[in-house]
C-alpha cells in the first residue's frame, strides 16, 4: 500500500516549507515532509505529497523529492531538469532555495494546518534531534534503504486495523483511477 505522488503539490509543499524555516537543507525539508505526510495520513487516510519514503540511515527520505533535488543539483537520475530549476535551486550541496512562491491554491486548509504544525514542532530542532524523532516505529520496522510501509506509518500514529484497511482500499482505488 502506497500513495500516488502528486508532483505539483509536493513541489509547492517544498516551496512553502523553505519559506517558513531558517535553514532549508535536504534533511530538514525531508523530515518536515515526512511528519506532515504521516500526520495527514493518520487524520485523513491520504498524504499531502503521496511520495514513497525510504528508510535511510538518517531517517525517512521522500524518494521522488530526493530525486528532484539531486537532479536540480546536477547529479540525479533525471538529467533534463530545466523546468524544475525554475522552482528551486540547490546551493552548497544540500541547501534548497526557492525561486518562486508556493502556489497556495494547491493546498487545502488542512494541508496548511498540518504542514504548519510540523514546521512548529520540528523546524527549529537540530539535525540530530530531528533525526532521532524520525527514527520512529515505521522507520525501525523497515530494512535500511527500502520503502517504508504506509501501514507502519499508520501504526506509529496509533491508527486501528479498521482505519488501516480503509486506507489500503482507498490507495488501491486511487492508483487504479490514475
Amino acid at each position: 500500500m502506497e500513495g500516488v505522488f502528486n508532483f505539483s503539490k509536493a513541489i509547492n509543499a517544498v516551496l512553502y516549507i523553505i519559506k517558513h524555516i531558517k535553514r532549508a537543507d535536504f534533511h530538514k525539508i525531508f523530515k518536515i515532509l515526512y511528519f506532515s505526510d504521516r500526520d495527514m495520513l493518520a487524520q485523513t487516510g491520504m498524504m499531502i505529497t503521496g511520495d514513497t519514503y525510504i528508510a535511510m540511515n538518517d531517517g525517512p527520505v521522500p524518494s521522488n523529492i530526493y530525486d528532484i533535488f539531486k537532479s536540480v543539483r546536477g547529479d540525479g537520475f533525471f538529467k533534463n531538469m530545466s523546468d524544475l530549476s525554475s522552482f528551486i535551486g540547490v546551493e552548497n550541496w544540500d541547501i534548497v532555495v526557492a525561486k518562486k512562491d508556493p502556489d497556495m491554491g494547491q493546498f487545502s486548509k488542512m494541508d496548511i494546518k498540518i504542514i504548519d504544525n510540523a514546521i512548529q514542532k520540528y523546524g527549529n530542532l537540530s539535525w540530530d534531534e530531528i533525526r532521532e524523532k524520525s527514527h520512529d516505529y515505521a522507520w525501525r520496522s523497515t530494512t535500511l534503504n527500502r520503502p517504508m510501509s504506509v501501514k507502519d506509518m499508520l501504526i506509529e500514529s496509533g491508527s486501528d486495523d479498521g482505519f488501516i484497511q480503509y486506507v489500503k482500499e482507498e490507495m488501491e482505488l486511487e492508483r487504479l483511477v490514475r
